[in-house]
């Protein structure tokens, strides 16, 4: 008994040291009391998903003369009182003409008052955008035409309200914590989707189609429904599109970055599913968030990038917590990017 005893009291005070360091941060497992599970969460994101398919669906990328383009993307800002890492992601992006913004999960912390806060950025962001993309046809009815199709008799008008603003992200477990789901779906509505870029390669004059997938894996398990979904071929070409590159985006890490970190909560049922699918779908690149660490590997030709935190609680002074994807014809390549902002 004593020899037991005294091989729990290091584990034990270690347990407890590290609990008083995660006082002073955001602990990447939280506590999970989600109201909605995610066969619920996947059947409303699905439904929403297909009767709203094309609000989601195409980012335009024709304007582009050689068939390029970057997108940004960050992990687990938490945003509570300070949201200066969130606002700053989203002015990098409209700065650096970044064609689409992703984030991987744990947007908010659950309080209604941050995700008004998120709600009011995300529309002032959006109304950046707007401003620098496009052109007021009717301010009356606010009415734009985007500035590249100025001149063209065929150019489709939009309502403003109409305008999708390119910011996609996937849901948390600190996003369904205490019912946080009806604050997060309220404002992303879906947390099951997928987005194309469309785009001309400049070689052949041919239409191409980028894949987005984003994944729920907000309770560390895909869920039967998802599952079934993604069998059923959600996903998969209509046998129209070809997809020139796939990239998808969970919350949950399929990988430990270190064996003293966080593994993976799927099954290992899932993760095996997981990696044979991501096989079938011929991805490029998968990115987690989650652990508040660094990864990257290869498997199975499958590059796997998991991004540390943007938290300003956890990462408080100035670093490189963002990822810009560089998306040419022949190959894709990764950029660390810098946030200056410190905590409050």
């Amino acid at each position: 008994m004593k020899t037991r005893f005294f091989l729990l009291l290091p584990l034990s005070i270690l347990a407890l040291s590290s609990c008083e360091k995660l006082k002073e941060k955001v602990s990447p497992i939280g506590l999970l009391v989600a109201g909605t599970a995610v066969e619920d969460r996947v059947e409303m994101s699905y439904e929403y998903f297909q009767n709203h398919k094309y609000d989601f669906e195409m980012v335009d990328n024709t304007h582009s003369t050689d068939g390029s383009y970057t997108f940004l993307v960050g992990a687990d800002s938490h945003l509570t009182d300070d949201a200066s890492r969130m606002v700053e992601m989203l002015q990098i992006g409209l700065d650096s003409d970044d064609l689409l913004y992703t984030h991987l999960g744990d947007i908010a912390d659950t309080k209604a008052d941050y995700y008004i806060r998120l709600d009011s950025l995300i529309q002032e962001a959006k109304a950046k955008w707007v401003k620098k993309n496009y052109t007021v046809v009717n301010d009356k009815y606010g009415i734009y035409t985007r500035n590249l199709d100025i001149g063209d008799p065929y150019a489709e008008e939009e309502q403003y309200d109409k305008i999708r603003y390119p910011f996609y992200p996937v849901v948390g477990n600190h996003d369904i914590t205490h019912n946080g789901w009806a604050l997060w779906s309220n404002i992303f509505h879906s947390s099951f989707y997928q987005v194309f870029v469309i785009g001309i390669d400049p070689s052949d004059g041919e239409i191409y189609f980028d894949r987005f997938i984003f994944l729920d894996s907000a309770s560390g398990t895909l869920g039967k429904k998802q599952i079934e979904l993604i069998k059923e071929g959600t996903f998969d070409s209509d046998g129209e599109k070809f997809f020139r590159y796939t990239f998808v985006f969970s919350h949950t890490n399929i990988f430990r970055p270190q064996f003293f970190e966080f593994a993976s909560t799927f099954t290992r049922e899932e993760t095996f599913f997981l990696l044979d699918q991501f096989e079938k779908w011929n991805v490029n690149c998968v990115f987690c968030g989650h652990v508040h660490t660094w990864d990257e590997r290869d498997y199975n030709g499958v590059h796997y990038l998991t991004l540390d935190t943007m938290c300003e609680k956890n990462n408080p002074d100035p670093g490189d917590y963002l990822v810009r994807l560089n998306v040419g014809c022949n190959e894709i390549t990764w950029e660390p990017v810098h946030m200056n902002s410190k905590q409050k």
